[in-house]
């Protein structure tokens, strides 16, 4: 079997690294002429954690990211809502790992360069459509060259060339009002030196992790400032690399200064701003037509709250890699991927939209608009614990659920 993989970001090389251990041949077009450390900050949470082990990939990643010990939620005058210990420091059997977007996605190309080959990873490659028949599917790219396959996998964004062409009245994706401004700064450490932390509530919203070690003890750390403004409010269409100018948003963290945080000076010593509209798509009826199916932000985009987006990529590259190995043809393969994948995103999509594990700062704002002396009596330990253990249950990292489930690696064929 042979499959087509157009696009080379983080979803598209998983896909190519995983296909490629299950033994099945894998090549990958990337529109961009060079693959570039775009972005800031993500989160690759233990499920994807641990399949990028099971691909070999653990120690290269932890190694250039920060193995993330904390989760912790406060209100806008910097008081404590909820804190979790994440990854190994929460039972699990793999980290978490807070780490540069554009790291983690030249490890993973380094790697399938090495694997596949550099001969099977195409760049300035640029989909312009495909045709499939019986036999098999043509991808057709914009300069005028072509390839045939056994299957082409869409893993090509959020305006997925693939997308839409199979749904062409979707329109752009839904913006409804936020808009990030995201950055790193070179900073000190502060709570554990190695946690995540959302402070503030849906409409003005700041979240900050280290991401890798600086000099001096210090941190690369990621910084993430979010405002809602008017859903009416004309937006330009998102771009890892458009820059953000800090007047534009600085004023609604003025004042946030705290004995572990100062928001503001952090904010001041960014090296470079970065403005993005907080978009997603709604869930599709359907991924797979034919021997054509989607991947990654092509099939699902979510909003960036719960830290799921890359690694819901990685979950879907290695379950096609397994559906594909173990179908009984191509075609049933990626039938079967998309059974199990689309659904669960589905609800992922909805659960984002609702702000995820996020929602206890709205309810401790809601509660509590002025600041409280004790949470627990505005905000029961149970409730907040539930909030977050129901997200770990929906995005597939319930602890002891993970630990105990069947690895995504293909059984091993009979010599």
């Amino acid at each position: 079997m042979r499959v087509l993989i157009a696009g080379g970001g983080i979803g598209g090389l998983a896909a190519a690294l995983s296909l490629h251990a299950a033994g099945i041949e894998a090549e990958v077009f990337e529109q961009a002429p060079e693959i570039r450390p775009l972005g800031v900050g993500i989160n690759v949470l233990p499920h994807a954690m641990r399949e990028l082990t099971e691909l070999g990939l653990h120690q290269r990643v932890a190694a250039a990211g920060i193995v993330t010990q904390e989760l912790a939620y406060a209100n806008r005058f910097g008081q404590m809502i909820w804190s979790e210990p994440r990854g190994r420091f929460a039972g699990y059997s793999w980290p978490q790992v807070s780490i540069h977007r554009g790291r983690l996605h030249l490890e993973l190309l380094a790697a399938a360069r090495e694997r596949l080959g550099d001969e099977r990873i195409h760049l300035d490659a640029s989909m312009l459509g495909f045709e499939q028949d019986d036999a098999g599917v043509t991808l057709r790219l914009a300069d005028g060259r072509s390839a045939r396959g056994d299957v082409l996998v869409a893993a090509d964004g959020i305006h997925s060339v693939a997308r839409s062409t199979f749904y062409p009245d979707e329109g752009p994706p839904i913006w409804k009002g936020p808009i990030l401004w995201r950055a790193t700064s070179i900073a000190a450490p502060f709570l554990t030196g190695a946690t995540m932390v959302g402070i503030g509530n849906r409409d003005v919203k700041f979240v900050v992790y280290p991401i890798a070690d600086a000099p001096d003890g210090r941190k690369l750390t990621n910084w993430i400032a979010e405002i809602r403004v008017p859903a009416d409010q004309t937006w330009k269409r998102e771009d890892w690399n458009r820059p953000g100018r800090i007047e534009d948003f600085l004023y609604a963290f003025e004042e946030w200064r705290f004995p572990w945080l100062d928001v503001p000076a952090l904010i001041r010593s960014a090296q470079a701003v970065y403005e993005f509209p907080m978009v997603d798509r709604d869930p599709l009826p359907r991924w797979t037509h034919g021997r054509v199916t989607l991947l990654g932000d092509a099939a699902h985009p979510l909003y960036p709250i719960g830290s799921n987006g890359a690694s819901q990529a990685i979950l879907d590259a290695r379950t096609l890699a397994l559906t594909l190995a173990t179908g009984a043809d191509a075609v049933a393969g990626l039938n079967d991927y998309e059974a199990i994948r689309r659904p669960a995103t589905a609800a992922l999509v909805a659960a984002t939209r609702g702000d995820g594990p996020d929602v206890v700062l709205d309810i401790a704002e809601a509660r509590a608009p002025r600041g409280f002396d004790d949470i627990d009596t505005v905000f029961p330990h149970a409730e907040r614990a539930e909030i977050a253990a129901h997200y770990k249950r929906l995005a597939g990292f319930e602890p002891a659920t993970l630990n105990a489930r069947p690895s995504l690696n293909p059984p091993r064929r009979a010599a």
